[in-house]
């Protein structure tokens, strides 16, 4: 699962890399914790970005690289660190520390800091803060942030194997690949003073730091995997189309300014400033994105559009038999679906009537279209009617004949044509049904005129009956 706060900073990262003829964005996959990395994961990290426009043929793209291929290099700098005092061993137990604090909240005491203890089994090796003063951090979005060097415990940097932790590892990722900007989620500021601190005990000037604002749903809650849509991969399954999502995404706490929202990346990413991103929190509004994917449909080249459905229409999902899907008629209805629907997912509960053998009723749908008297009568009238075999089967004659078929019952057209929709299409809303109609044909459309008449008598017939 690519969490769509983790697709905003990686399209904030490359609107950064894109705007520099030598810029590169680095993916890298922290992998020293087997337990919490798999292959699979990173594989759909790579699907996921690419999908974003995000891609390894692109040379402002480099990855992925792995952590684990440079823990002799973390192995080395902890040396480093440990030979010029800026760390020492520990081989206090969490236990220990506990009982000497008298809290399990409180953080490690310093009680080995001038113990001088050697490498050995066991002792893990702590990295030495400074006791007093403050490490500032210089971050784009949200200023100079103080942390204050006694509210930082010392930390440990190498377990009791030798085995770096994340907070080594990443500072020598990065001073090896050359990193000079860091964008990533606020959840991170907090490691940050302890990442200064180790560049700063190497002698290097730290990366620039810009920590963006948390996204959260519409109780203003963080976005959370247990009660929130989050995943990436749930939006393009659904149909929301790359261009729409990366649009909306990069509006998540900037703004391109002159009150433009619906932008193209093309136009967007030279714009784009980490200084000019908010930081307060950024609403997720599903509601908006979903506005958003529409206008993008909308503006598709019908050949594109009918391509983009592609996976919708002939997938192992969907309700037709294979056999029945007529891509003709598709690329025939197309742009009727195309002007109403907001994701590609929607394509198929407006044009199922077409490709299946019966329509999916609707059962509200039915009740309220088919009213006793009213729903027999005119789906009669109208079998009638399109029974004429000098009636041209297009539609613009059958609005005009279905009127007409009204007219008779004292029904106007948004009256009459209500019975004959539900038993052409099964829904009281959809795609406009002349045109259904004509796609549909005149022998099947009459077939399911004639069912919904059985089915209305037979209902008649039990009410009697019961």
């Amino acid at each position: 699962m690519f969490h769509v706060g983790g697709a905003r900073s990686a399209l904030f990262n490359w609107a950064l890399a894109q705007q520099h003829p030598d810029g590169r964005m680095v993916l890298r996959v922290e992998d020293t914790d087997a337990t919490r990395n798999r292959p699979e994961w990173t594989e759909g990290i790579i699907r996921a970005l690419a999908w974003l426009g995000i891609g390894q043929d692109d040379p402002n793209f480099e990855g992925p690289y792995y952590q684990s291929a440079y823990v002799d290099k973390h192995r080395e700098t902890a040396q480093e660190l440990y030979k010029n005092g800026r760390a020492y061993y520990c081989d206090c137990t969490r236990e220990q520390v506990q009982e000497r604090r008298g809290s399990a909240h409180l953080g490690y005491d310093g009680f080995c800091r001038d113990r001088g203890l050697e490498p050995g089994p066991g002792r893990a090796l702590r990295f030495r803060v400074p006791e007093s003063g403050p490490t500032v951090v210089d971050d784009r979005i949200r200023g100079l942030v103080e942390f204050d060097h006694a509210a930082i415990e010392d930390f440990v940097i190498a377990r009791g194997d030798g085995s770096p932790l994340f907070v080594l590892a990443n500072v020598v990722d990065d001073v090896q690949m050359r990193i000079t900007h860091v964008i990533r989620g606020e959840e991170h500021l907090s490691n940050t003073p302890k990442q200064q601190l180790l560049w700063e005990a190497l002698d290097l000037r730290p990366p620039v730091w810009a920590h963006l604002p948390v996204i959260v749903n519409e109780q203003r809650k963080k976005l959370s995997k247990r009660r929130d849509k989050v995943a990436l991969e749930s939006y393009q399954e659904e149909g929301y189309l790359p261009e729409a999502m990366v649009n909306y995404l990069m509006l998540l706490g900037w703004a391109p300014g002159e009150d433009r929202e619906i932008m193209p990346w093309a136009e967007m990413m030279p714009l784009f400033r980490v200084e000019d991103v908010n930081s307060s929190s950024a609403f997720f509004d599903e509601k908006k994105l979903r506005a958003f994917n529409g206008e993008y449909i909308r503006a598709l080249d019908v050949d594109d559009f009918v391509e983009r459905c592609e996976p919708w229409l002939r997938g192992d999902n969907t309700p037709w038999a294979a056999e029945n899907f007529d891509p003709e008629v598709f690329r025939k209805i197309a742009p009727l679906v195309q002007s109403r629907v907001a994701v590609l997912g929607d394509v198929v509960s407006n044009v199922d009537f077409l490709f299946l053998t019966e329509p999916v009723e609707d059962e509200k749908s039915w009740k309220k279209a088919m009213k006793p008297g009213v729903g027999r009568e005119m789906l009669q009238a109208a079998s009638e009617r399109y029974a004429d075999p000098d009636l041209s089967w297009d539609a613009e004659t059958l609005k005009k004949a279905t009127e007409e078929a009204g007219a008779g019952l004292g029904l106007k057209l948004g009256k009459a044509q209500a019975p004959v929709r539900v038993a052409v299409t099964g829904r009281t809303v959809g795609l406009p049904l002349f045109e259904s109609l004509e796609l549909l044909g005149r022998e099947r459309t009459r077939e399911r005129l004639a069912r919904a008449l059985d089915k209305l008598a037979a209902e008649e017939t039990a009410q009697s009956e019961g």
